[in-house]
């Protein structure tokens, strides 16, 4: 069974902190699949992954190569072909417990400014530990990632 990692974001958005944890996640051998609500975002997620401060490779589900894709972009109800070891998830996407639980890592971003990802992320957070997954939060409001107990 695998861990859930909870990420507070309060200084940087999302595609700041994305970068680093699909080079780790991809460093560690594992395959991604990067879940976010609505086509609007998965095309701003591509166009940055794309034109970042380094390549990452994907690609968008329904593609005729998801099943070769290190890093995999899809929408809620899209199943992953890639055979992900890790999900990350964006916005308050639905993450089920079932699904963490046969996962290397789960990671999940939320705005700590918006108070309905704020809630929606501590709503996840009962769900996963409700059935037994690990999970750790971590915060960046010192200005730094750090863990918090």
């Amino acid at each position: 069974m695998g861990k859930a990692l909870f990420y507070h974001l309060t200084r940087s958005p999302a595609e700041t902190l994305l970068p680093v944890l699909l080079t780790k996640a991809l460093s560690a051998g594992w395959r991604v699949e990067l879940r976010a609500p609505d086509a609007a975002r998965l095309d701003h997620l591509d166009q940055h992954l794309w034109q970042g401060d380094g390549f990452l490779p994907h690609g968008r589900a329904g593609g005729a190569h998801d099943a070769r894709q290190p890093v995999l972009l899809t929408l809620p109800g899209q199943p992953p072909a890639n055979n992900p070891a890790c999900l990350m998830a964006l916005d308050g996407v639905e993450i089920a417990p079932a699904d963490a639980a046969t996962l290397d890592r789960t990671c999940i971003l939320f705005d700590g400014g918006d108070t309905t990802a704020t809630d929606r992320a501590r709503t996840q957070w009962r769900a996963l530990t409700g059935a037994g997954i690990e999970a750790e939060y971590w915060s960046e409001d010192s200005g730094r990632w750090e863990r918090k107990r």
